[in-house]
């Protein structure tokens, strides 16, 4: 086993033809996710986000069904939506109150990405494990601050070379919510504090 924390960056193992699940549809990593797995030519890519229009606004970055999780049962949604197999991949920044259903959602040898705990670190009470053996998944955490510059650097450079070249052509874009003036700069984070925005925002220093 390597410990050393300059192995090669994971992905949760993504391959072609995957259902996919991110939650937090609307923020920039899954922005980004959402359309590289398009492009990846994943089967299936299910978002659960905060508003109708966020999830709408995922639909039209290439998701293929997306859920309120205010308003709708994710859990049911994405397995009435996949016929019951449910997801192959699922990238998760809520961590506590949604681990019971990522283990209801994911597929047999399925594959969950922890990069935030939300809604908590610590499991709730009666979380069935059982899910977690009887499908043989995989639960990885991953955090790019705890790693050294060594495995930051190749990241970057991977970022460089896959990536890089689908935001020159157009196939992958950065979604912009509203330009502000540094002079702005509070109205800019309230909205961000509002937790309704869809996209990157830019400050102009004048």
């Amino acid at each position: 086993m390597d410990n050393s924390n300059t192995s090669a960056p994971s992905s949760g193992l993504l391959q072609s033809g995957d259902n996919v699940l991110w939650h937090a549809g609307a923020s920039a990593v899954s922005i980004a996710g959402i359309q590289y797995a398009k492009t990846a030519g994943e089967k299936n890519i299910s978002i659960t986000a905060g508003s109708d229009s966020k999830v709408e606004f995922c639909k039209s970055l290439g998701a293929t069904q997306g859920f309120n999780y205010h308003s709708e049962d994710w859990v049911k949604g994405i397995l009435d939506a996949t016929g019951g197999y449910g997801v192959d991949v699922i990238v998760d920044f809520i961590g506590k109150d949604y681990s019971q259903g990522n283990f209801e959602v994911a597929a047999l040898d399925g594959r969950i990405v922890q990069l935030a705990s939300l809604s908590g670190a610590k499991l709730a009470a009666g979380l069935d494990i059982g899910l977690l053996e009887n499908k043989q998944l995989r639960w990885e955490g991953s955090r790019l601050r705890s790693r050294n510059l060594e495995y930051q650097s190749r990241l970057r450079d991977i970022l460089v070379e896959k990536a890089l070249p689908k935001f020159i052509d157009g196939t992958l874009e950065v979604p912009i919510e509203k330009v502000f003036s540094w002079k702005d700069i509070q109205e800019a984070y309230a909205l961000m504090e509002s937790n309704a925005s869809k996209g990157k925002f830019i400050c102009v220093v004048d």
